[in-house]
């Protein structure tokens, strides 16, 4: 007589490990962020100001 495996993990393993993947997942992106803001980026010096008076005038 041979036994069946149970190839199916039961449902709270499961239920687990897609928590700790997700939680993961969040921790991984906020760290993400916050590296993402130590990074200055250049900026540009010249402020534009763009005159659009003539395009409103002609619609």
């Amino acid at each position: 007589m041979q036994l069946k495996y149970n190839r199916q993990p039961s449902f709270g393993k499961s239920l687990f490990k897609t928590i700790l993947k997700l939680l993961l997942i969040i921790i991984i992106f906020i760290i993400s962020i916050f590296l993402i803001e130590k990074i200055s980026f250049p900026s540009p010096e010249k402020k534009f100001n763009i005159d659009i008076t003539n395009e409103i005038k002609k619609l």
